[in-house]
């Protein structure tokens, strides 16, 4: 297991590209986002993507998400309709999760319903990891157990079957991201998350599409 020391600010794009192509080989990484620190692989390697579910000890009929680099790459993984592209375009890169309807290239192995939750986070390194392929986003953490906050205290937690961790220190409170279903015409708060200040603006965006 490789741990790459970086500065969230002003990330070693060296170091980047070499964890990119870890996963590109279907190894794992353990990487900061604008909420918690996540585990991810290549969404395209099934066997990677099956990896991650026996780290966290998941059971494999929930599905992951997927972080994407930009709104552009989004659309080739799910299907947005005019209300629900307006919403992603204003709220994201930020601290949300949207489930949408998923497109084929998205493996059932990733998510075997129809839906796909999707992620553009307000993080820099998160979304150069993503800037080759898609990749999976999900708390670094055992299912069930606490979500912690700094690489040191993770690794104690899930073990040490990672390839590379992306270290930017401690992220403070650990709270998920909100998610967000958009895969119908009634859009629904599913989970409150990482405390967001624009949290009431957006439930307004949403109220209006009802």
């Amino acid at each position: 297991m490789k741990i790459f020391k970086m500065s969230g600010e002003n990330p070693d794009m060296d170091l980047i590209g070499e964890a990119i192509e870890i996963m590109a080989n279907g190894g794992i990484i353990l990487y900061p986002t604008d909420t918690v620190y996540g585990l991810g692989a290549n969404i395209f390697n099934n066997d990677a993507v099956k990896k991650i579910y026996e780290i966290k000890k998941r059971d494999s009929s929930k599905p992951l998400s997927v972080l994407v680099q930009d709104t552009s790459s989004l659309e080739l993984i799910a299907d947005l309709n005019k209300d629900s592209r307006a919403i992603v375009n204003k709220w994201l890169p930020g601290p949300f999760t949207f489930i949408l309807n998923k497109k084929k290239v998205v493996s059932p192995y990733v998510s075997a319903s129809t839906k796909v939750g999707v992620r553009i986070p307000d993080y820099k390194i998160a979304r150069l990891l993503a800037s080759l392929f898609p990749i999976t986003t999900t708390s670094a953490n055992l299912t069930n157990e606490c979500t912690l906050s700094n690489p040191q205290d993770i690794l104690k937690q899930i073990g040490n079957d990672i390839d590379l961790v992306i270290d930017v220190g401690d992220l403070g409170d650990a709270k998920p991201s909100t998610v967000i279903d958009l895969s119908s015409s009634k859009p629904t708060l599913v989970r409150n998350g990482f405390d967001s200040n624009d949290m009431d603006s957006l439930k307004e965006d949403l109220e209006k599409l009802v």
